[in-house]
């Protein structure tokens, strides 16, 4: 594995016939990454678990993106989306969720539990059932959509990403599902090697349905740029890291 602090600048110029998965594809991050990887030139099916609302999201992408029905939760789904796209390179897994809570004390084992099926079951999940298609590919790639406020090191003393005073200890459910995904990704990359480059993503707050009701974040085609960058590193490239959308590394 490669140890650098920052990735190219330039993605790798993709081949002909490269095909990606962004499994929730149809909103916020996902979308704008399926999108920009469109301009790339790959084939990309975007996952959603409403097909008519993939469909929509999907209408003016262009003839290159395709729908496919994809509840992360869902085992029978799963194993239907990896039979129906068949052979892949590129995996982005978006799906997400952020089901409340605050700390310890006003957080329920429900929340905990659809934090962790979603974010962290469903994408073990995905990534099994697609593995055997992106060990066919010559330039497979896998990219989990983390985020910095998992990042222990971040978390465990001021930092300039968050409001470290205000935000320290809350948000237990999403942020330690987070924490597992990073530890995930360095397991994934580890047992992988270094022809499937696995990274996360720390895309950064972003106005998504994950701040619903807020005016808060930024763009969220800025962080999909560091998604497609993942999604495209040359081959010399490293695997198993945490990468702020700014293409600089992020602690663990």
């Amino acid at each position: 594995m490669t140890d650098i602090d920052r990735l190219p600048a330039q993605v790798r110029p993709p081949a002909p016939g490269l095909v990606a998965l962004v499994a929730g594809g149809n909103g916020g991050i996902g979308f704008d990454t399926a999108r920009q990887l469109l301009d790339h030139g790959l084939e990309v099916w975007m996952g959603a678990r409403d097909v008519d609302k993939g469909r929509r999201a999907a209408t003016g992408l262009g003839p290159g993106v395709h729908v496919v029905q994809l509840d992360v939760t869902d085992p029978s789904s799963v194993a239907a989306a990896a039979a129906q796209v068949g052979d892949l390179d590129v995996l982005v897994n978006n799906a997400g969720v952020n089901p409340g809570g605050e700390d310890i004390a006003r957080t329920t084992p429900e929340q905990l539990r659809l934090a962790y099926e979603t974010n962290v079951f469903g994408l073990v999940a995905v990534t099994q059932a697609f593995l055997p298609a992106l060990r066919r590919s010559a330039h497979p790639r896998i990219v989990n959509v983390s985020s910095g406020t998992g990042s222990l090191a971040w978390n465990a003393g001021p930092n300039p990403q968050f409001d470290w005073e205000r935000v320290r200890g809350s948000g237990l459910a999403y942020r330690s599902s987070k924490t597992a995904v990073n530890a995930i990704t360095l397991l994934t990359a580890q047992s992988l090697g270094d022809d499937v480059k696995v990274n996360a993503l720390a895309p950064g707050l972003r106005r998504t349905n994950l701040l619903a009701g807020t005016t808060a974040g930024g763009d969220p085609a800025e962080a999909a740029a560091g998604a497609a960058r993942l999604a495209l590193l040359p081959d010399d490239a490293p695997t198993g890291a945490l990468w702020s959308w700014d293409g600089t590394r992020a602690p663990w």
